[in-house]
């Protein structure tokens, strides 16, 4: 039996193109199913895991936030980092077309355009964090740092 070929999406690409290391994770999965139900069905602790969130400023410019699953973003926080007056969540239909990816595969790394990033300063307690690995099904394991240098990111206060 012929062994099944691992997908890499364009994250992963660019994390070896920049020789970036990384642990990928694969899960079985139809549709989307949020990172609490991932982390559960991977085994992992909530607090390692963190999701992607894509908002809009008032500015009509996006913005992307890492946070731990399990955490809410402060949208006021959120707004002051990025130096917006507010920033709001944008709709689920809009995610593909800002991004590129699909809702429950969207990862900082490698969107159809470079956003202000911002990863919760909480990861830079952690040796390692998990993050979306750019598609559904797919999970991937990286120093926090090396997020940051892959996504142009920088580290802030973002949670309630």
């Amino acid at each position: 039996m012929a062994k099944k070929k691992e997908i890499k999406t364009n994250a992963m690409r660019i994390l070896e193109s920049m020789e970036i290391p990384f642990q990928h994770y694969t899960y079985e999965c139809e549709e989307f199913v949020d990172g609490l139900q991932i982390a559960d069905g991977l085994g992992l602790p909530y607090e390692k895991v963190y999701k992607t969130l894509v908002t809009v400023g008032s500015s009509s410019n996006y913005f992307v936030f890492v946070i731990p699953i399990a955490e809410e973003l402060d949208l006021k926080k959120a707004a002051r980092v990025v130096g917006e007056k507010h920033v709001e969540m944008i709709h689920v239909r809009d995610i593909n077309r800002v991004t590129g990816y699909v809702r429950g595969g969207c990862t900082a790394i490698g969107m159809k355009k470079q956003y202000v990033t911002r990863i919760d300063s909480s990861a830079k307690q952690r040796p390692t964090i998990i993050v979306s690995g750019g598609r559904i099904g797919s999970q991937i394991e990286l120093a926090p740092d090396d997020l940051a240098r892959a996504a142009q990111a920088e580290f802030a206060d973002l949670i309630k």
